[in-house]
């Protein structure tokens, strides 16, 4: 590298090493890139003041400080490339692909689901996705500072963190009622098979016989003990009054919070816990814990699907999930909620990949593992469908009744529908087990692989020189602790109230295609897309597909605007059951909950303009420069050719100058 002829001073220049330990980021925003960077990616280096004896900021022992950044702690790395694989598959192979995606398909069309399902993967799913990862693993920031790539939209990583806050807080609640179920398991007789337990009333019945009803003129005639066909419409499931009478114990609203249920907290209070020791230690503990929790719930997958296609009526019951329905295409719910379940199940906007991704080295090859990930996510939904359904046709067969009947999704389906299904079988405790064992592993990894992504984010924040020993573990046991004091709200007798508008506001379809949206327009014409792909191909070594940056500039952001505007237009109150109306004062805690992510964008770039100095062109090209890391200079070193053009800084812009140590 050629070296400037500098003006004389001692501290002129900082050799890359020095780089390394005090590294101050870029952010100049005025100068031109220099001819010898291929995209411009890099912001040119300027002297800090030359001229005087003394340098400006440096301490005692010759390190810079002056318009410094704290010291550069060596960000630490996956121990194997498939530490990060495995972890983004516990993530982002979750609950929705066993409970959510078999019910979408049946119930648009089975197969026919498929082709807007395969479509909207390619122009939503997998860019998107792929620009998360790549934006962490370039930058090597969690969800925050990955956006000093355009410092003035840094409000995306608020509102990520915000929602990710939010999902963490509400997500654990469904593991705590799986963790219920599953020390309930462990009895010879399931309790939610019989009705007479102290929580079930009169009108429980074990057997239905609805078959024996289907024609209208035996209305008054008697099926099941003393119980006419006109009484057996009121009758209630025993595993229903399980839980609705005892898990839940479930008020009459949400404005009567009733008791908290203590056996329910200490399930909430162990499955904390659990997730605590998972992350406490960072990416080299939870690396090697995802192996085991993102792998087993595969062996209980296909364990359960040979047992569910030998079952009677399980024929009926795939039929059902992907028989062709070609006239759904036609419908616009169809695609929407297509769209909708591939930025659930890809866990797109929530910062956790970008967190992941921030782990990886420089130049691993990001671009291949969204494909493979991709893949893994969409096959594990539609493998999931073939498991549930060929249970639900068993439990439709034994019933007597058509699959649409039992056909579930959500905490129905896993809380509900299945339960009752397992208690049908031979050795029923044995199974129950094992799915409720299968649905505790594919949530938990979910839940801590989302809790590192929202403490990534929080100690990036605090760098350097606020270093302590044990600030990880303190950090991740305050986050754990502040859920968990919000999710006693979710063990009373309302808390399913509450729960709900967690899950219906909080991160719903609407804030995460916000997100999305922002996410698009900020790397594709704020940093630019061309510019992008530069720097990903610096990483990987070729550039990728131009589809991908079609699609980030164009097809993403119309297909996420697209959707947003009809959840929007589409609106309806929340309620429970399709009985209960939540009170508007509960829909207004809903949308305060969605706009404190959603706000969190334009709210702190108009601050950020507004504090800028300059006329509002100069504020715009200072604000959205962006901040370079020192990993940068280290990697890009030798795309800096020439230095010819740097000129001495002023105040406003002190950085530094490096050069190799040849």
């Amino acid at each position: 590298m050629e070296k400037e002829t500098m003006p004389t001073s001692s501290c002129s220049l900082v050799h890359l090493e020095d780089t390394k330990k005090n590294p101050l980021l870029l952010s100049n925003g005025g100068a031109g890139y220099p001819a010898a960077s291929a995209n411009g990616s890099l912001v040119p280096l300027t002297a800090v003041v030359a001229g005087s004896g003394v340098c400006p900021g440096a301490d005692k022992k010759g390190g810079v400080a002056t318009g410094a950044g704290p010291g550069y702690q060596e960000r630490e790395t996956w121990t194997r490339q498939m530490d990060f694989i495995m972890s983004c598959v516990g993530f982002a192979v979750g609950l929705g692909n066993v409970w959510r995606f078999p019910y979408l398909c049946y119930k648009n069309g089975g197969g026919v689901f498929l082709i807007p399902y395969l479509l909207i993967v390619f122009v939503g799913g997998i860019p998107i996705f792929f620009l998360e990862i790549a934006l962490g693993q370039f930058m090597k920031a969690g969800s925050i500072n990955v956006w000093n790539i355009a410092p003035l939209f840094k409000g995306l990583g608020y509102a990520s963190m915000v929602i990710v806050f939010f999902c963490n807080t509400y997500y654990i609640m469904v593991l705590a009622w799986g963790f219920y179920y599953l020390i309930k398991s462990f009895n010879a007789t399931l309790p939610w098979s019989t009705c007479n337990n102290e929580w079930n009333t009169p009108s429980c019945i074990e057997i239905f016989h609805q078959q024996d009803c289907s024609n209208g003129s035996l209305s008054n005639a008697t099926v099941t003990g003393n119980m006419t066909c006109a009484e057996l419409e009121d009758a209630r499931s025993p595993i229903i009054e399980f839980w609705e009478n005892k898990v839940l114990n479930i008020s009459s609203g949400l404005d009567e919070a009733g008791q908290v249920n203590w056996e329910l907290t200490l399930c909430l209070m162990a499955v904390w816990v659990l997730v605590y020791f998972c992350v406490w230690k960072g990416v080299k503990s939870t690396g090697k814990i995802v192996y085991f929790t993102a792998t087993f719930p595969y062996v209980v997958l296909i364990i359960l699907l040979v047992r569910g296609v030998t079952l009677p009526g399980a024929y009926n019951g795939i039929m059902y999930y992907i028989k062709p329905d070609w006239s759904k295409l036609q419908e616009a719910q169809v695609w929407i909620d297509a769209g909708t379940q591939i930025f659930f199940s890809y866990a797109i906007g929530l910062g956790a990949l970008t967190a992941l991704g921030s782990y990886n080295r420089f130049n691993n090859d990001c671009y291949k593992d969204a494909f493979i990930l991709a893949l893994i996510n969409s096959g594990t939904s539609f493998f999931s469908g073939f498991v549930v359904f060929s249970i639900l046709g068993f439990m439709a067969a034994e019933q007597g009744v058509d699959v649409s009947q039992v056909a579930e999704s959500g905490p129905g389906l896993a809380f509900i529908a299945y339960p009752k299904a397992v208690s049908l079988m031979p050795v029923a405790p044995l199974w129950a087990a094992l799915f409720f064992f299968m649905l505790l592993l594919l949530g938990l990894d979910s839940q801590f692989v989302g809790v590192e992504g929202f403490i990534t984010g929080i100690l990036d924040l605090f760098p350097g020189k606020y270093q302590h020993r044990y600030k990880r573990e303190i950090a991740v046991a305050l986050c754990c602790l502040l859920c968990f004091i919000i999710d006693l709200s979710m063990v009373t007798q309302g808390g399913m109230y509450v729960f709900q508008l967690f899950d219906y506001y909080s991160a719903s379809g609407m804030t995460l295609l916000w997100q999305a949206l922002w996410e698009c327009i900020v790397v594709a014409w704020v940093y630019g897309a061309d510019r992008f792909m530069d720097d990903v191909a610096r990483m990987i070594g070729y550039r990728p597909f131009p589809w991908m940056k079609w699609c980030w500039s164009f097809l993403t952001p119309c297909l996420c605007m697209g959707i947003f505007l009809f959840h929007l237009v589409n609106y309806k109150q929340l309620t429970y059951n399709n009985v209960y109306v939540y009170p508007w004062w509960g829909e207004v805690i809903g949308w305060c909950l969605a706009l404190s992510s959603m706000l969190c964008i334009p709210v702190s770039l108009l601050y950020k303009l507004f504090r800028a100095k300059g006329t509002l062109r100069e504020r715009w090209a200072h604000l959205t420069s962006p901040v370079w890391g020192a990993h940068h200079l280290e990697y890009m070193a030798p795309d800096i050719k020439s230095l010819s053009s740097l000129s001495p800084g002023t105040d406003d812009n002190k950085v530094i100058i490096f050069e190799s140590v040849m």
